[in-house]
């Protein structure tokens, strides 16, 4: 599987790049725009340079209904939303995004948006990744491994660096290290490397930027810290300044339709466009005019600032698009600046200006994500400067510091701390993370007079639905129905936790992975049980590690998020046992249950307990039971009072 989303991941990235310059062609004519400084469209040169004025508009008008209409997760940078899914949700993203993302992305970037291409290409591969893991009906910790794949095969593919790709999974989006999902994200990563080197070639993805550089002097780390201080304020600030616009454009907005929001503030980033028309895409060319020295110092500033404005203004008025690439940019600006001034204070033995801008491009984007490792490879590799690793490791380090010293929350987690949530909290799920579902649940009576096999039972081979058994008849009557959920043995306790929460009152079925068996029953109980069990068994270890290393724990409270795996063709029936009920007195092995029919727990004295064969029926007792719906088993109808208490529990 990693190897076939890396595979996909590679050739979305392929595709989503040819979109761009097909978006940005049919505006202005070019592949890419913007180093040109003011210059026309050639498809419509009577409009001079007032086009930039009028194509925000356009293309606003366009992606904002799309977006709003199909996936509104695709609007804004995509890889928070990704990195929910995986930290919360068990990897699930909705299919839709992988289409949507794309093209809204493309024509955001076409129509003059200022972002990058990075976050679109991980939110597009992850989407398709997770796809892919549902079809398969992948357990949930092999489906967030999935994700972490399709996010590094997105970027290895993009950038040309599988290292990058690597990281990116890991310390942005997984979060956390196994070697199953290292060997997974790696092979993930080489394979959307190597589908895209067939489109693109194998040069570093900066290859007009020089690739000798090196720190001449060991005095020149000390200017490598200071730009590791400089850069780390400028990622805070980037990060700061991106959330307050959009607060203030939110407040500006109000209750009008979200989307029409890209095209009215489509004609406020024109105007920025029509000012400082480099600014206008993602700004690569820009950068690497700048690098090579052709850009005076007072204006490499004004490009700066620039950018981080258009930026924050692209996204702030609902645009689509990454800010790996303006963090990039921006770095660059700043580090070509420092060294400049350097230059200018030192001499030439400090070494070239574009040794500091390649430093400062790992340094904001490092303050920016408090990503170090990922900022570190991504300026190396994509440069091809891997001798200047030392310097780039230490002005990452420095800025990741400072940044996190000045405010909580990356440029990627802020945004969903404004919706309250923390995914980097201390998990209290930890424990619950090394059981699976097969070491809690209560397996069921080999034998019990119902069968364990699921199948719908057919009559004389006849393919016509047979009636609804007479369950008032049979057994008593039946007080509620509800569209039953199932779990997987190997799935965790924590996805356990979470399906019980929503809709296991009672308990859910676990089913064999084929799902033609049912293999057991768990509750929340069952759950409780095995975690007494597993910190009963730990707890000498605990001691003796405490006392070798004196560490402590942390336990902050969970949060719940809605996982969903229907068992399609059944429904779970609470049969009450009353005065009347045939059953009333018998044991649940003497009791003529309907064909096909699965007794999965009862109740005595008020708990839940496994369907024992001897177990006996006394009034005001329950059974649940899995009966087959569908085309080939009529679905039994409860009376009306049961119908209304179910809907008023929301079922």
């Amino acid at each position: 599987m990693a190897l076939l989303v890396g595979g996909g991941a590679g050739l979305g990235a392929a595709a989503f790049r040819w979109l761009i310059f097909a978006c940005t062609w049919a505006v202005t004519g070019h592949r890419q725009f913007g180093q040109q400084g003011h210059a026309p469209s050639l498809h419509v040169p009577w409009l001079g340079v007032w086009f930039v004025l009028i194509a925000p508009i356009v293309g606003g008008l366009i992606y904002g209904p799309l977006i709003y209409r199909f996936a509104r997760e695709a609007r804004g940078h995509g890889v928070p939303e990704v990195m929910l899914a995986v930290a919360e949700n068990g990897g699930r993203i909705r299919p839709p995004v992988t289409i949507v993302k794309a093209i809204a992305s493309a024509l955001c970037i076409g129509v003059g948006g200022s972002v990058g291409r990075e976050g679109p290409i991980v939110q597009v591969g992850s989407a398709f990744a997770s796809t892919m893991g549902q079809l398969v009906r992948m357990s949930e910790s092999r489906l967030r491994m999935i994700v972490a794949c399709g996010a590094a095969g997105g970027i290895a593919a993009t950038f040309n660096a599988p290292i990058t790709g690597l990281f990116f999974g890991f310390e942005i989006v997984l979060r956390e290290f196994s070697l199953d999902a290292l060997m997974a994200t790696i092979l993930a990563a080489v394979t959307g490397d190597v589908v895209s080197r067939a489109f693109f070639g194998s040069a570093p993805f900066f290859a007009g930027m020089p690739h000798d550089l090196i720190m001449t002097s060991d005095y020149g780390y000390l200017l490598v810290a200071v730009l590791g201080v400089v850069a780390g304020l400028i990622g805070f600030g980037f990060k700061t300044i991106l959330y307050s616009l959009e607060d203030f454009v939110e407040r500006l907005w109000g209750s009008r339709p979200q989307w029409a929001l890209p095209a009215v503030g489509g004609a406020a980033l024109g105007a920025l466009l029509l000012l400082l028309p480099q600014m206008y895409g993602v700004g690569y060319p820009v950068m690497s005019k700048v690098i090579a020295g052709h850009v005076v110092l007072w204006f490499i500033v004004v490009l700066m600032v620039g950018k981080l404005v258009a930026t924050s203004l692209t996204l702030s008025i609902g645009g689509s698009g990454g800010v790996f690439a303006p963090s990039l940019f921006i770095g660059a600006m700043a580090g070509t600046a420092f060294g400049l001034g350097a230059h200018h204070l030192f001499g030439s033995s400090v070494g070239s200006p574009a040794l500091y801008a390649v430093v400062g491009m790992g340094g904001v984007f490092a303050a920016a994500a408090q990503a170090p490792l990922t900022s570190m490879a991504s300026v190396v590799e994509m440069t091809g400067n891997f001798t200047l690793t030392l310097p780039v490791m230490l002005a990452c380090g420095i800025a990741a510091a400072l940044s996190k010293q000045l405010g909580y929350g990356s440029v990627y987690t802020t945004k969903l701390l404004r919706r309250g949530i923390d995914i980097e909290r201390p998990k209290a799920t930890l424990g619950l993370r090394q059981l699976t579902v097969a070491d809690a649940m209560q397996p069921l009576p080999s034998s019990d007079g119902c069968g364990q096999a699921l199948g719908f039972a057919t009559s004389n081979g006849s393919n016509q639905s047979p009636p609804p058994p007479p369950w008032a008849q049979l057994v008593g009557h039946v007080a509620d129905i509800r569209a039953p959920q199932a779990l997987f043995g190997d799935e965790t306790l924590e996805q356990a936790l979470r399906q019980l929460e929503l809709y296991g009152h009672a308990g859910l079925p676990v089913i064999s992975h084929d799902g033609e068996r049912v293999l057991g029953w768990i509750t929340r109980k069952n759950v409780l049980a095995a975690m007494a069990q597993l910190l009963a068994s730990s707890d000498r270890e605990s001691e003796q590690a405490a006392e070798a290393a004196e560490l402590s724990r942390r336990d902050p409270d969970p949060r719940v998020h809605v996982p969903t795996t229907p068992l399609s063709g059944y429904a779970l029936l609470e049969v009450a046992i009353g005065p009347s009920s045939p059953a009333l007195g018998h044991r649940l092995d003497q009791v003529d249950w309907p064909s096909g029919c699965l007794v999965v727990a009862a109740t005595e004295k008020r708990e839940i307990v496994p369907p024992r064969k001897d177990l006996e029926l006394g009034l005001g007792d329950r059974v649940i039971v899995l009966a087959p719906t569908g085309s080939k088993r009529a679905r039994p109808t409860p009376p009306a009072s049961a119908a209304n208490e179910r809907n008023g529990r929301g079922h």
